[in-house]
């Protein structure tokens, strides 16, 4: 093939895995696995091997096996987990270890499903980020990373059938693509009923479906639902005088899994999933202490550069800040209603 029509092959190429990426609304998604398959096969015509070539993989993102822009970064994904996410000894456990355990098998037999439970500003979507930064070189911009609202993407209770439809499309075109795909699902607890069915096939173990092997692909669900029962949780090993790093996933894990198949207004609410034991591990995120509160607030100082000063002045905006936030019980102020959430915006007014 002339250097002419290789470039012209690629540049297509480009702009067709392009297109889904600008939004990724899954109601657009019917046309998407007909430019799936359209490319796939052109790029096989033309070069008569897979299509992750090597000029393509050079000039844009690809998902060839071994190459630069997949592959975890393990040393690196502890150390964020160390240095910036604070007060969730169980999700440094549990994240870390599944997320490199199954991208180092070669043949998985299905695809990784985590569910991430906890309080808005415990954690759930840095954690899925930092997750995507150290797995995709090109991070949240990577066109094999795909996230959905529900709120956003789901908002219709009438169109859930539609929106099943076109989100298994969706799936099974980026799969197509790549099969180490990674899908975020926000909002679980804000989702339709019975929608997130829809991906069952996607998470069983299958071999193949229609020509497709999705057991290297990982599904992240992010949700507030089963927070109360977390929270109520750890309140009680701290009225017994009990550290909180003692506890363990078997004394959360489990009240998650059925809180979530049971909470009606949850999208998990008796859910294939969950029934099918599906989700491979539900991780709890606690809610923060005033001292984790602190280090957070200590890490956006840091990050940002700030100087100061002295450190008393440091000290001073730290306090200021730890003081607007509300804290719950009410009388003993111990946990941070919302986390760290806020902790950037209340910076941003004492500097």
């Amino acid at each position: 093939m002339s250097a002419s029509k290789m470039f012209s092959v690629l540049l297509l190429v480009h702009l067709l895995l392009l297109a889904p990426s600008s939004s990724i609304e899954p109601i657009s998604t019917a046309a998407f696995i007909g430019v799936t398959t359209a490319v796939t096969s052109l790029v096989t015509y033309y070069t008569g091997a897979k299509p992750h070539f090597a000029v393509f993989c050079y000039m844009w993102e690809c998902c060839a096996e071994g190459g630069n822009y997949i592959g975890l970064n393990e040393d690196q994904l502890e150390k964020d987990l160390k240095e910036t996410l604070f007060g969730q000894h169980l999700v440094h456990k549990i994240v870390v270890k599944a997320i490199k355990n199954f991208v180092k098998k070669p043949n998985p037999s299905k695809a990784l499903a985590l569910s991430f439970h906890g309080w808005s500003g415990t954690g759930k979507n840095f954690v899925s980020n930092m997750i995507v930064k150290n797995l995709y070189k090109q991070g949240l911009n990577s066109i094999f990373v795909h996230y959905f609202v529900a709120t956003k993407h789901f908002p219709h209770a009438d169109h859930v059938q539609k929106y099943k439809d076109d989100l298994q499309k969706w799936i099974q075109g980026n799969v197509s693509l790549c099969q180490r795909s990674l899908f975020v699902f926000d909002e679980m607890d804000k989702m339709h009923p019975g929608l997130i069915d829809a991906i069952k096939p996607f998470l069983d173990f299958h071999i193949v479906l229609d020509n497709v092997n999705y057991r290297k692909s990982i599904f992240i669900f992010l949700s507030n639902a089963g927070g109360m029962k977390i929270n109520h949780i750890t309140m009680e090993f701290w009225k017994e005088g009990k550290d909180r790093e003692s506890i363990r996933m078997v004394d959360v894990e489990p009240f998650l899994q059925m809180g979530a198949f049971n909470e009606k207004t949850s999208g998990f609410w008796h859910a294939s999933l969950i029934d099918k034991h599906l989700v491979d591990f539900f991780v709890p995120f606690l809610p923060l202490e005033q001292r984790h509160v602190r280090m957070c607030i200590n890490a956006e100082i840091e990050a940002r550069r700030l100087e100061f000063t002295s450190s008393e002045e440091k000290e001073r905006i730290i306090d200021s800040v730890l003081d607007e936030m509300t804290y719950f019980p009410h009388l003993e102020r111990i946990f941070a209603s919302m986390g760290c959430k806020a902790v950037s915006a209340k910076l941003d007014v004492h500097i």
